[in-house]
């Protein structure tokens, strides 16, 4: 593993039980999994039995993450993270976006753990280490279909150039493409370290299910 991640100090004190799981992987991305798709829609309609808009607050998972946020200077309710975003666009009846198997997948996942997860072609990631840590007044960040996102106050993971990702959207420099080999996943455990093994678990084997994952490598920090 050529790329370390670390916790910035400010990070680990504004919200100390932070715990990350880091998946690489070489991967065959495809613009859409039929196979994919039949597993994602039992999932959504168990789902849908199980939790309202209103019940997925208490989960651990992304109630933890809105806590953070709060505590790093963001308001979760104006900038939800993914997690959450996602988990309330099913509960309100709609389907999720098909982008591509991988970006579907690791969608997928986020749902099942609650966590936010950061998805990168490994190889547009500048340097060799990611830091995470708080955003800036005026930090330059381009939102994956968002355009210019203020991250002042979110957990932000930065390359040697600048944000590649946080809660609420990755950045348009590392994103996923269809000819995405290379894979970086970090899933983001804001309620600690409870459950997150199982969560990553459940996204390696989706990965190799449905992206062909090779070479997969795990790194767990806090």
């Amino acid at each position: 593993m050529d790329l370390k991640i670390e916790v910035s100090e400010e990070l680990r004190q504004a919200w100390p039980q932070f715990r990350g799981a880091a998946v690489f992987a070489t991967v065959k991305n495809s613009p859409y999994s039929e196979a994919l798709w039949k597993k994602i829609d039992e999932f959504t309609e168990l789902y849908r039995q199980k939790y309202t808009v209103d019940s997925i607050k208490e989960m651990p998972a992304i109630q933890a993450t809105r806590q953070a946020y709060k505590k790093c200077g963001k308001d979760p309710s104006r900038y939800r993270p993914s997690s959450e975003a996602l988990c309330r666009r099913l509960l309100r009846g709609l389907s999720l976006y098909q982008i591509d198997t991988l970006v579907d997948l690791i969608n997928l996942a986020s749902i099942y753990s609650g966590h936010s997860i950061g998805g990168f072609d490994r190889d547009k990631i500048q340097g060799d280490k990611l830091v995470l840590g708080i955003g800036k007044a005026g930090e330059p960040y381009e939102g994956i279909g968002r355009g210019e996102l203020n991250i002042e106050g979110m957990p932000v993971y930065r390359d040697a150039v600048g944000g590649i990702g946080t809660p609420t959207s990755d950045n348009e420099r590392t994103k996923i493409s269809e000819n995405t080999t290379h894979l970086l996943a970090i899933m983001n455990g804001y309620s600690g370290s409870e459950g997150l093994e199982e969560s990553v678990n459940y996204m390696v084997n989706l990965l190799k299910e449905f992206a062909d994952a090779q070479d997969v490598e795990l790194y767990y920090f806090k």
